[in-house]
């Protein structure tokens, strides 16, 4: 019916108020408000929120839907995109052949980027680097990863990762989103919003940033990839800053105490929650619970922050950096304090690795920076039992070109962006440690043995997770979305 309809027109003025649209809204809100709400909550906070209902009766996602293998990630993420060939993937095959032209049977045609494609030649650039087996698994690592050396049992080595987008946003949008375009949800995002929090003190999905000494004016990093997209903002990472207090307008301000801020709080809510009876927005529900978040976060940051009491011998496994905040060091210890305190998502972002040029310098600085950090993690988290549920994830966004961009010398080159192989690197929870997967050609150019798209290791992580990939999904302008779109499998080699 509408207000044109006959039927409508016909009935007396106090009935056509009780059926318009808006008065049904405005009366049905305070219900359509709840099972809103009750979609933004999970884990133990929805536990109370429905006394003992059903998933199915209150709306919740319903995750995890498998046994999960691991309850949380840190994921090291190197932007810019790391030299696979330098650090993880060795071709001496190529020794004997450096300066020749890439061969049109490698390359096949395939897409260079602005940078490179007006080239007349592609001269193969071999490692400079040497490269040696370690631990019971053999794994090669190269010499710029000693500290990774040491742990090399604990890692799976997935050489065979490929994307689809050739330049750095769409790719770091990509692997983060599902989607090249910007808008959609980040994973952690999509994983706060399937599993939830089991820390009321602190955000669900956390993101730290830190500059590379190997570049350090690199590629920049743009909110919206930590960001909800669609999802209630409720989603979406909080980003501890890397210098400065680590979360803005936490402190209370000059002459206000704690109890004024919560009787302001409780004010400000109260207000809220009349608003949310009228219009049963679910943002507002958001407003609110993030600002009480924000209130315990006062005293739950500064203790999260403050590593006075750890010990020296675990201070340094993370390296001589550890005590400057804000660096890739400190925080790796950063981020295992907030995996002690169950926080869902952890994610680091390291930028420097884009090199175009001047690689072997640059690179040196960049395993400098992350090198003993990422071993040190991994240690810590082994010997606190934490790494058994905890799944850790190193990696960029694409990989980079076994030709040279630009002048070859015998100790200088650089390398464009290559998105038909990369590696990335995991460890803990679910993984299947001390194994290589996957297989480059001779010019790590192309995959000849187990590839990996994007999506596959996407659902993999969801899989560990205990989330079938294909059914985390959220329902936006009339389409069903997810974070690996209309593909992905979850790669059964990867799985202890």
């Amino acid at each position: 019916m509408n207000c044109n309809d006959p039927l409508f027109l016909s009935l007396d003025r106090e009935s056509r108020q009780a059926v318009t649209r808006r008065t049904f809204l405005q009366r049905s809100a305070s219900g359509i408000g709840l099972a809103a709400l009750g979609s933004l909550l999970s884990g133990s906070a929805a536990a109370e929120a429905v006394q003992g209902r059903s998933n199915a009766e209150v709306g919740l996602p319903g995750f995890p839907n498998s046994t999960p293998k691991a309850k949380r990630i840190i994921y090291l993420f190197q932007s810019g995109a790391p030299s696979q060939m330098d650090l993880f993937d060795p071709k001496p095959f190529l020794a004997n052949r450096r300066a020749e032209n890439l061969p049109n049977s490698i390359r096949q045609g395939q897409r260079l980027t602005t940078m490179t494609s007006g080239q007349t030649t592609f001269p193969v650039a071999p490692s400079i680097f040497k490269f040696d087996q370690h631990g019971k698994s053999g794994a090669w690592l190269s010499e710029l990863m000693p500290n990774m050396a040491k742990v090399a049992d604990d890692l799976c080595i997935v050489r065979s990762v490929f994307t689809e987008a050739i330049n750095h946003d769409p790719a770091i949008t990509f692997i983060q989103t599902g989607s090249q375009l910007p808008g959609r949800p980040s994973i952690g995002s999509w994983l706060s919003y399937g599993l939830g929090s089991e820390n009321k003190d602190l955000p669900a999905y956390v993101v730290l940033t830190s500059f590379g000494t190997g570049r350090r004016d690199d590629q920049p990093l743009y909110d919206r990839l930590w960001g909800s997209g669609f999802l209630p903002s409720k989603h979406q990472g909080v980003k501890f800053r890397n210098s400065g207090d680590p979360v803005l307008y936490l402190s209370n301000p000059p002459g206000v105490d704690s109890g004024t801020r919560r009787e302001t709080l409780d004010e400000i809510s109260a207000l809220n929650r009349r608003h949310f009876d009228v219009l049963g927005d679910p943002e507002i529900s958001t407003r609110i619970s993030q600002y009480e978040m924000a209130f315990r976060m006062q005293s739950s940051v500064p203790d999260l922050t403050d590593i006075s009491k750890e010990p020296q011998s675990v201070l340094d496994l993370y390296g001589p950096e550890v005590r400057k905040p804000g660096t890739y060091a400190a925080n790796c210890l950063l981020a295992r304090r907030l995996a002690q305190r169950d926080v869902r998502f952890i994610q680091l972002f390291h930028m420097g690795w884009d090199h175009h040029g001047g690689l072997p310098k640059a690179i040196k600085g960049q395993c400098s920076d992350t090198d003993q950090p990422t071993a040190g993690l991994i240690q810590d988290l082994k010997q606190l039992g934490l790494l058994e549920d905890t799944l850790l994830v190193w990696g960029g966004e694409f990989g980079r070109t076994i030709y040279s961009q630009g002048t070859l010398t015998q100790d200088d080159y650089g390398r464009d962006h290559h998105p038909r192989c990369f590696t990335i690197l995991l460890a803990g929870a679910g993984v299947k440690a001390g194994t290589t997967f996957g297989e480059t050609d001779d010019y790590c150019y192309n995959i000849v043995r187990d590839p990996v798209h994007v999506h596959d290791l996407n659902a993999t992580v969801l899989h560990l997770l205990g989330i079938e990939h294909t059914r985390l999904t959220f329902r936006f302008q009339g389409r069903d979305f997810r974070l690996t779109d209309i593909h992905g499998a979850r790669v059964e080699g990867l799985l202890a």
